[in-house]
């Protein structure tokens, strides 16, 4: 079963290569859970941080950027962006889809993590993530 979570936080360091967003886990209703609920955190490039921390923060840009440019093609082929879930952990990378409803039915498109969730944020798209890998990568980042 998918656990609920969203973006607690991100951190751009500009002069370094990666930068790291953290996903916590909330209620069904979206509310943190008690206590904190797990965490863990994602590695992704300055691109992706800075398109995340710009949707985030509600900056109009002149022409579309790759993230703006997929949500109008979803939205102009008649799909909507319903969810985001990250599936799987394997070799420290994560794996998602974007969780598209058309009017044939639900589409389950491959995605980076960092992608999904620049793309989703500004709409304020949930985001589940697979059991076990917030498991896994709440391990992982506790033996850190």
């Amino acid at each position: 079963m998918p656990v609920r979570m969203e973006l607690s936080r991100i951190l751009i360091r500009e002069l370094n290569d990666y930068q790291i967003i953290e996903l916590r886990e909330v209620d069904e209703e979206g509310a943190q859970r008690e206590g904190g609920g797990r965490s863990f955190p994602i590695v992704i490039g300055l691109p992706e941080a800075q398109a995340i921390e710009r949707r985030l923060k509600g900056v109009v840009v002149k022409r579309p950027h790759t993230h703006d440019l997929l949500a109008s093609v979803i939205e102009t082929l008649g799909g909507k962006l319903v969810s985001i879930t990250i599936t799987d952990l394997s070799d420290g990378t994560f794996f998602a889809q974007l969780d598209v409803r058309t009017k044939d039915g639900m589409l389950a498109i491959d995605a980076r993590p960092s992608d999904a969730i620049a793309l989703g944020i500004a709409g304020n798209v949930p985001v589940f993530v697979a059991d076990h890998v917030v498991d896994e990568a709440s391990r992982a980042s506790d033996s850190q």
